[in-house]
């Protein structure tokens, strides 16, 4: 019964539930839309770190995994760490930003393509002057660019030369020496990848290289591969709370007010119903299932939404905001939307199941 009573008061009331809906998903779609870009850009990075097909990743001292490393590596580390025992390769990338998760990276061409296993191209040809660059499909549909295109960064005019499929450290490459001279940086790296004749000697080469190299940073690529995830970044998991926070605050106030005026629209009904005999366990109830529908058809739209703000971001911008669709957060925004939805309907419930039968019976 309490089922056909619910049904009826949603569908009589179309526009107030649509709104209703609309607007529990909307908090759903903002929780699943920034999960999953802190999941698209762990994802895209460990795919692109990766690609390079390197074992270690070595920086100079002070520097963090995650973040931006200025040139200030000498690039005779690059030839210093190639003699070191078990090292087959050793290349230095340079890395400059260019405004918000975007960045030019400098290569050594022949190097980096010798441990990366080389590009493929879908357009194009490697570098052939000073002022040449490589972009991957990512970056040429977000910046609507083609074989030939001008692109102005870092107050310098690059050419586009080549379009490669992504997954090979980033997004633009340009050649390190000639980013090295623009940053006023000459002879100097950001970072050093070294790859090795047998993986199976990781850890022992880096325990010699913290040893030789005291202060310096060092990471085996396989271990990095775990490090970047949502879960290792402080800054991050704060980040998540504080959106799953104001997503109950919304769900809250939005069901609140709905049922609110539920409640105030429904004071006759709910004056027949308990002259009838209805208890107000099940007067309650009646407003718990309703906000329960409200929850639950608010988490369906959300995760639907979601799909979408995937896809305009993707046509927009799959360089810079890679978003993800992350299923173990489903339930979990779910059941965030509906328990904010089942909190924000108490009061309006206790407002109801207090009304005094005969007065309810002559409102107005």
């Amino acid at each position: 019964m309490i089922f056909k009573l619910v049904w009826e008061n949603v569908r009589h009331r179309p526009l107030r539930t649509m709104l209703s809906v609309l607007l529990i998903a909307v908090p759903v779609t903002l929780i699943l839309t920034l999960i999953g870009l802190s999941h698209g850009f762990m994802e895209d990075s460990q795919k692109r770190q990766a690609g390079v097909g390197a074992d270690i990743l070595f920086k100079g001292t002070g520097a963090e995994l995650m973040s931006f490393s200025a040139a200030t590596l000498s690039d005779k580390f690059v030839d210093l760490l190639a003699k070191e025992p078990h090292v087959a390769l050793a290349t230095g990338t340079v890395v400059a930003p260019i405004g918000g998760f975007d960045s030019l990276t400098g290569i050594d061409p022949a190097a980096f393509e010798k441990m990366s296993g080389g590009f493929v191209y879908d357009e194009g040809q490697t570098f052939r002057g000073p002022d040449d660059i490589l972009i991957d499909t990512y970056a040429a549909t977000q910046r609507k660019a083609h074989l030939g295109s001008t692109i102005h960064e870092l107050n310098h005019d690059w050419h586009v030369v080549g379009i490669v499929e992504p997954g090979k450290l980033a997004h633009l490459f340009v050649q390190a020496k000639v980013l090295q001279e623009l940053n006023g940086n000459p002879g100097k790296v950001s970072q050093i990848y070294l790859k090795l004749d047998d993986p199976r000697n990781t850890q022992a080469v880096i325990e010699a290289l913290k040893t030789k190299y005291d202060g310096y940073r060092l990471w085996a690529m396989a271990e990095m591969q775990s490090l970047l995830s949502v879960d290792n970044i402080p800054l991050l998991r704060s980040f998540i709370r504080v959106v799953v926070g104001i997503g109950v605050v919304i769900g809250f106030a939005v069901v609140s007010l709905s049922m609110y005026m539920a409640v105030l629209q429904r004071t006759r009904e709910i004056g027949i119903l308990k002259s009838l005999g209805a208890t107000k366990s099940f007067v309650m109830g009646l407003i718990l299932a309703e906000a329960f529908c409200l929850g639950l058809g608010g988490t369906i739209f959300g995760i639907v939404l979601s799909y979408g703000s995937r896809y305009i971001m993707h046509a927009v911008a799959p360089a810079s905001l890679p978003q993800a669709i992350v299923y173990s957060w489903w339930p979990r925004a779910g059941a965030i939307a509906m328990g904010a939805a089942l909190l924000g309907a108490l009061y309006p419930g206790m407002l109801a199941v207090k009304q005094d039968p005969i007065e309810a019976l002559a409102y107005e």
